[in-house]
């Protein structure tokens, strides 16, 4: 499976956005998605995940509240709502897929979309 992301953009603190996850290949439902993103000279955090189901979503203790992911399987895609936009979210965002795993260590996550990149001006 290819996975792109999108949605980045140039927001203002207290703003919204909504990334996107889009998936190619007739099994998108097969996968579990996380989101992670990397900030400059920081590693690789995770953010959120969603299970194969859309049933199990665990959150990043920075997001919880505050970003909502979600799943619409016939549009292989997967959603990050992010409200509530602080200047400590600035990163480039990345989507990754696992046939089950869809927990916090990046190194499990078998594919990679490029990244998006948002920035929140304080």
């Amino acid at each position: 499976v290819q996975l792109q992301a999108s949605g980045g953009g140039l927001v203002q603190a207290g703003d919204s956005l909504r990334l996107s996850c889009a998936a190619s290949g007739r099994t998108f439902s097969s996968y579990a998605i996380g989101w992670f993103r990397q900030a400059p000279g920081k590693e690789r955090e995770f953010v959120a995940a969603i299970s194969r189901s859309g049933g199990g979503t665990p959150y990043a203790k920075s997001v919880r509240g505050r970003f909502i992911i979600s799943r619409d399987n016939l549009k292989a895609t997967v959603y990050l709502q992010m409200n509530s936009l602080k200047p400590e979210d600035t990163a480039v965002y990345y989507c990754a897929g696992h046939p089950q795993y869809f927990g916090t260590n990046w190194h499990q996550y078998n594919f990679w979309g490029h990244g998006t990149q948002v920035t929140v001006s304080s």
